[in-house]
């Protein structure tokens, strides 16, 4: 049986703050930071849209890329994330 593991970016709904994580499941992680359940500093700055994701088979893969995105600075990322989603869509609602 073949493990999926994610690295995600959400944002909250001004996309002035984004959040970098990692996960097992990428539906119920994202449902729960939306609900306010998920990590303090998402719940605090009101974070609600998945607006990024990669999808790795190996956990060890996809925690080094959380760390190397949570080390660059917040114009490469939002670069990053306009390449996938220039819009800035929820990807939950797709």
């Amino acid at each position: 049986m073949r493990n999926d593991y994610f690295t995600y970016i959400m944002s909250n709904q001004t996309n002035s703050t984004i959040y970098v994580g990692v996960t097992n499941n990428i539906e119920r992680r994202a449902l729960e930071h939306i609900s306010g359940n998920g990590a303090e500093f998402t719940s605090k700055y009101k974070i609600n849209k998945l607006v990024y994701f990669e999808r790795y088979t190996e956990i060890k893969d996809a925690i080094a890329r959380e760390k190397q995105l949570k080390g660059w600075k917040r114009e490469k990322k939002n670069n990053l994330i306009n390449k996938m989603n220039p819009e800035w869509k929820n990807l939950m609602m797709d």
